[in-house]
């Protein structure tokens, strides 16, 4: 039986992330992965993710921010949202005074998933604490001393502590059988990258309508856009099939024609969306983290954020635990991240839910009080520097 100090199960973002930031501690580090990554860095992917400073400074940090292709990086300076059919819109500049007191060089960067996980990968591999093994796991022991883990390949762990970063549909939860509360938000996410007649001018754009919000996010190429457009399931389904020229005309019309005629480029992938909940963000021996411990609706961009946070609150807590002579897997220990955590994700969560049912709807009343709020918003810099502080991580 091998022995570590903690297995993390999933290398994905925000496992690499994890391992990442206790490059510089005395912990042994073994990563559990099905396979060895595939990645075709030749090809723009449609998985993106907006990511915000914390993150940004997070991956400087552990050295993979600069590992990630400079000519893949999107940086936005703008964000704009704004409901069809109606005055209500918002608008974040970075040239704002009010926003460049937080002495940000922009608001955020539309980055490739395969881009990060990559650049994390790299990074993460080269340190001397980390041991990769590529497997499925078959089963949990957890008694008061530690956990032991088999694999299908035959070989047997044993760690003070297991970290869970293996996704949505989580193994190490299910094993621990901790409880899930979830929410069908009853829309479906079409993502594809799409071309644009018109540059995007480095922003961030994001239309509500009474069922369905569509975000156009910045990439590299002044021309080019990943969407993410959020509908009920058979409208995303029927979207996802039609002809080319077909999606290309109600894509343009949805987005009120803000970029001009826009086509698609290259697939287009649906995916159903549900919120998430851990009762529990750790027990004795384990914790969760990114969507292992909870998901959210898309429409801002958070969700590989909250879990980059996640790993940041963990990795402090691992190191202050250890620093202090103390078992890093006892749940009296991880306590703190756990309270912290939960806390954040439930703040998140409801906001999220709050947001998508304020524009809900089209009545009349509702539309009317959405134009007022955001327009009195838009012109108060103190409110809009507190919402670009909490987008940001600030």
């Amino acid at each position: 039986m091998k022995s570590t100090d903690i297995i993390i199960i999933g290398g994905g973002m925000v496992g690499l992330a994890l391992a990442g930031l206790l490059k510089n501690t005395a912990c042994q580090l073994t990563i559990i992965e099905k396979a060895p990554p595939q990645w075709d860095l030749s090809q723009i992917s449609n998985r993106v993710s907006a990511i915000n400073a914390r993150s940004e400074q997070m991956l400087n940090e552990i050295g993979a921010f600069e590992k990630i292709q400079l000519e893949r990086r999107s940086p936005y300076q703008k964000m704009f949202v704004w409901e069809k059919d109606s005055f209500a819109n918002i608008e974040f500049d970075n040239h704002d005074p009010a926003i460049q007191q937080l002495g940000l060089d922009q608001l955020g960067f539309i980055l490739e998933n395969q881009q990060i996980q990559h650049a994390l990968w790299q990074t993460v591999s080269e340190q001397p604490n980390v041991a990769f093994i590529y497997a499925t796991p078959q089963s949990l022991g957890i008694s008061d001393n530690g956990v032991f883990l088999t694999l299908d390949n035959g070989e047997m762990l044993s760690a003070k502590l297991l970290v869970g970063a293996d996704g949505a549909n989580s193994w190490v939860r299910n094993q621990t059988k901790i409880p899930l509360t979830s929410r069908d938000y009853q829309h479906t996410a079409l993502v594809c990258n799409v071309k644009t007649a018109e540059p995007h001018q480095q922003t961030a754009r994001q239309i509500f309508a009474p069922d369905s919000i569509l975000a156009f996010l910045p990439l590299p190429d002044p021309h080019q856009c990943s969407i993410v457009w959020s509908l009920p399931p058979e409208q995303a389904v029927g979207l996802s099939k039609i002809n080319e020229q077909a999606f290309n005309q109600a894509l343009t019309v949805a987005f009120d024609n803000r970029l001009g005629l826009c086509e698609v480029q290259g697939e287009r992938a649906i995916y159903p969306l549900t919120a998430r909940y851990a009762r529990d963000f750790a027990q004795n021996r384990v914790a969760l983290i990114g969507d292992a411990a909870h998901t959210i609706h898309p429409l801002a961009g958070l969700g590989v954020n909250l879990g980059f946070a996640d790993a940041i609150c963990l990795a402090n807590e691992i190191k202050r635990i250890h620093q202090q002579g103390q078992d890093i897997g006892e749940y009296r220990h991880l306590r703190a991240f756990e309270r912290q955590r939960k806390a954040e994700a439930v703040k998140v969560l409801t906001a999220m839910e709050a947001l998508k049912q304020l524009f809900s709807g089209d009545f009349p009343l509702k539309k009317l009080l959405r134009g007022v709020g955001l327009s009195a918003t838009n012109q108060l810099p103190f409110v809009k520097k507190w919402l670009i502080e909490q987008a940001v991580g600030i």
